[in-house]
């Protein structure tokens, strides 16, 4: 497809920090209920802190990654897979929509929920429970007035809460020792180790990793929430309305740019330094202390327990450690707590897929697909994900930590192809003030470099059982 040019007009004036807070929120929430509260913990369960160190260089790679996804949309106020349509071809949308879909087709984390959930509540978990879950997605969407506006509360209620609990009650149980085996993870000391621990399942490993913060093309949603939340040339764009309620506004696909003049390179500026404050406070930091918080918890409590080899028990296993050195009530709020978390990643990994969905399938062909209709694009690919995971759970596949890896490395996969995309596109379509620097580009060719020799490393070595550990 031939896509129109940009139009241009000024660069608008740059908004307050606080005005600018909400993208990263729902990023972090789904990162929050893969990363953070399952493989990582997970991994510190079984094998100990001495990894932790791989966590931290995941979710800097993926702050790196997500603000040069975000530097084009500023620029042009057209979503990344515009962008990079314009600069690899008509086959990008069809790639985008299947590597969103299929990897998260599985439906792991919201397995996840209704395992800690069914437990929390003192029932047997079954397929049913996850269902019911998956329904409960929709209708909360079916309800929301402006669909950007209903990630960024359900997210930023549930951080605001989850995240503050988890500091205090790491801090409440983690002990000295527990904290100087944390300060060696750091370097990468392990017990008996260095690194990586002999018999660490790679295929977890890179799970974990692509999951050190969002995780394959959910990065790329980020484009589509700056765009809505009107950061920089994205003010001229549009949002998406519920198809049940409101007036719809006007949604454009083609993006609008400006002309490099010294006033709106200085209002571009002083955009590109906000929105990294406000990435890096929410996103970054708030990502990574969770990250480390809810491993070591995890370790302090759990570590060398039986019953934490597998599946998601191991967060049963430690709302029991937290009830029984504290009170009862303490863990079952952590229980409570832990599923709602993960009940808010698989909320928003849905909506941020539909959303990638939609806006790709309009790309294919915007004379058939009109980008007017893009709301009910949205619920469309919305509910065929709601339709698939009630699937999977009715054939009988409800193991939620084998989900999770499976859809894991397909999106490590993913971000090892578009890492290198977006760096390409960033440093030949933009104009050179706008372009990334040498540090930022050394960054980003890390990351491709180091997901595309796990991604190949790991199926090589794991070809027949890549499915489950």
């Amino acid at each position: 497809m031939d896509l129109k040019p940009l139009d241009k007009k000024d660069f608008p004036k740059p908004l307050s920090i606080r005005k600018l807070i909400g993208p990263s929120f729902i990023i972090l929430g789904v990162g929050l209920g893969s990363g953070e509260l399952i493989l990582w913990p997970y991994l510190s369960a079984n094998f100990g802190l001495g990894i932790i160190w791989a966590a931290i260089i995941g979710i800097t790679f993926q702050f790196f990654i997500n603000m040069e996804i975000e530097r084009y949309t500023l620029v042009t106020g057209e979503s990344i897979f515009v962008g990079l349509t314009r600069k690899f071809g008509r086959l990008i949308p069809f790639w985008f929509i299947f590597t969103t879909l299929v990897p998260w087709m599985w439906p792991g984390i919201i397995a996840s929920s209704a395992t800690v959930l069914s437990s929390a509540l003192g029932i047997e978990y079954t397929r049913y429970v996850g269902i019911l879950l998956l329904i409960v997605i929709g209708v909360l969407y079916s309800l929301g007035h402006v669909v950007y506006k209903t990630q960024e509360t359900v997210q930023k209620t549930i951080i605001l809460i989850g995240v503050p609990f988890i500091f205090f009650i790491t801090l409440l149980l983690a002990k000295g020792p527990d904290l100087q085996v944390l300060l060696s993870g750091f370097v990468g000391k392990g017990n008996g180790f260095w690194l990586l621990p002999r018999e660490l399942p790679l295929a977890t490993f890179l799970a974990a990793l692509a999951y050190a913060g969002a995780g394959g093309n959910l990065n790329l949603a980020q484009s589509l929430y700056i765009k809505e939340k009107g950061y920089g040339m994205g003010k001229f764009s549009g949002r998406i309305i519920n198809i049940l309620k409101g007036k719809r506004e006007d949604i454009k696909l083609v993006g609008t740019t400006f002309e490099t003049t010294p006033e709106n390179i200085k209002n571009f500026k002083i955009w590109w330094k906000r929105i990294n404050i406000e990435h890096a406070l929410v996103f970054w930091i708030t990502g990574a202390c969770t990250m480390v918080l809810l491993s070591l918890l995890a370790y302090t409590t759990v570590f060398g327990s039986p019953g934490v080899e597998t599946s998601i028990n191991f967060v049963i296993h430690e709302a029991q450690a937290i009830a029984g050195q504290t009170f009862p009530l303490l863990g079952t709020f952590f229980l409570s707590l832990a599923g709602i978390m993960l009940f808010g990643t698989q909320f928003s990994v849905y909506g941020s897929n539909s959303r990638i969905s939609g806006e790709n399938l309009v790309i294919i062909n915007p004379d058939k697909y009109k980008i007017g209709n893009l709301p009910r694009y949205f619920y469309l690919f919305l509910w065929i994900q709601i339709l698939l995971g009630i699937a999977v759970f009715a054939v009988g596949f409800t193991e939620p930590l084998g989900l999770v890896v499976f859809g894991a490395v397909m999106n490590a996969i993913s971000m090892f192809v578009y890492s290198g995309m977006i760096l390409r596109l960033n440093t030949t379509i933009l104009e050179k003030p706008l372009r990334p620097s040498i540090l930022r580009i050394i960054v980003v060719f890390s990351a491709f470099i180091f997901y595309g020799g796990f991604s190949a490393f790991t199926i090589v070595q794991n070809l027949q059982k890549f499915v489950f550990l």
